[in-house]
């Protein structure tokens, strides 16, 4: 699996038989569950550490703290999540299904895992298992960041090419968060592939409001722009492509007058 299919897990990887199903209970994320003993207590530590270098982009680093807490207390299940994450990112798929397989046989409804353990599903073209999973997150009460299973069940209904059933799950995600810019992206490119170049318009610009233009946000731009015949407005983002994005592939679609 490419490092751009597990990168589009947000900030945030075949066949299932023998694995654990999506559960229908909720539980409370192991994270935030108090620690019983002091081997746990240490163990949440070293998770904690990882989790920080993980997020420094400190791999090798996280993979150390992880197996430190491995050692200590072998049945936490945000030991192997950690895990699956690291090796989720270095493109290690094999790594980071058992990983994840073992945090959810440890912790089945837990939603943190199985948010993650969902979108590594989705991409790795297990969509509907990822999807299954997915949805167990959204039915958890436990879980505060709800934007994220909506998002990603988004991102899994795109890859299976069902647009509608996309647009409900992004627009969950922008309602969850009014600033989840990549929902509203999703959202704008969806309503331009149906025609509704006014809804496009008003969601891309709602997205560069909240975040600087990326390329494929102002590509978005310039397609909306040539459909409706705004030359003002596709001279404009293709401005802003050539200025911040020369050597992007938008801006050599563009070039060659490739708008779709």
């Amino acid at each position: 699996m490419s490092r751009a299919a597990v990168v589009a897990l947000t900030l945030a990887l075949a066949g299932c038989a023998g694995l654990p199903t999506a559960p229908d209970s909720a539980q409370r994320p192991i994270s935030d569950q108090p620690s019983n003993t002091d081997a746990r207590a240490a163990a949440k530590i070293h998770v904690e550490l990882g989790t920080a270098y993980f997020q420094s982009g400190r791999y090798g680093v996280a993979l150390d703290e992880a197996r430190i807490a491995e050692a200590i207390d072998p049945g936490y299940a945000p030991v192997y999540h950690l895990f699956g994450q690291v090796y989720m990112y270095l493109d290690d798929s094999g790594s980071a299904r058992s990983s994840f397989e073992k945090a959810a046989r440890l912790a089945p409804g837990d939603p943190e895992i199985n948010n993650t353990y969902g979108w590594f599903l989705c991409a790795s073209g297990e969509e509907r298992a990822g999807i299954e999973r997915l949805l167990s997150v959204t039915r958890n009460p436990y879980y505060q960041t709800q934007t994220r299973p909506y998002t990603n069940l988004g991102l899994c209904y795109l890859r299976l090419g069902d647009d509608a059933a996309a647009e409900g799950q992004f627009l969950r995600a922008a309602q969850a968060d009014p600033k989840n810019v990549r929902a509203r992206y999703h959202l704008a490119a969806i309503s331009y592939r149906r025609g509704a170049y006014e809804a496009a318009q008003a969601y891309l610009k709602e997205v560069h409001e909240l975040a600087d233009p990326a390329p494929d946000s102002l590509m978005l731009g310039i397609r909306i722009a040539h459909k409706t015949g705004n030359q003002g407005n596709e001279q404009a983002y293709a401005a802003q492509l050539r200025s911040r994005y020369p050597t992007s592939r938008e801006y050599e679609q563009y070039s060659k007058g490739q708008y779709e």
